[in-house]
């Protein structure tokens, strides 16, 4: 994802997302980047059909310098649209705090998810459950700088 030309980036519509998101950038951050406690970031992935892009917010975890989200979408059978989308292209932009930055994104391998599901659930503990709700695997995204 390119800074040198920008682009519209479409963010929810409405409902708690939409004006988490809203707050979370026109405050740099400041409101936002702690929800309920849980620290959050703006991932901003290219949609696979339309080739718009799209932002949320979501809760991370750290690994070193790499970010860390999972694709939960509450449990529910299906993965969310965003993860959908970085599985397509897996560059993508984030924001956190007031730091804006490309990225890369990726389900973190079978060997390092367990660990990785760990930092996870310890942040957001709901996570166990949803996994144990649901019949797909639920992945572990990992977040790397490209710049």
């Amino acid at each position: 994802m390119s800074e040198d030309e920008p682009e519209t980036i479409v963010d929810p519509a409405e409902g708690w997302v939409a004006k988490h998101v809203q707050r979370y950038v026109e405050s740099d951050g400041l409101d936002g980047h702690l929800f309920h406690g849980m620290p959050t970031l703006l991932l901003t992935t290219r949609g696979r059909r339309s080739g718009t892009l799209r932002r949320t917010a979501l809760i991370y975890g750290r690994d070193g310098d790499r970010f860390l989200v999972v694709a939960s979408n509450g449990g529910a059978a299906e993965p969310p649209a965003w993860y959908l989308n970085l599985d397509a292209d897996p560059e993508v932009g984030v924001q956190v705090l007031a730091d804006r930055f490309p990225a890369r994104a990726v389900a973190a391998s079978a060997k390092e998810k367990p660990r990785l599901w760990q930092v996870m659930a310890e942040i957001f503990p709901t996570y166990d459950r949803y996994q144990a709700n649901t019949g797909r695997e639920i992945p572990v995204v990992v977040i790397e700088r490209t710049e």
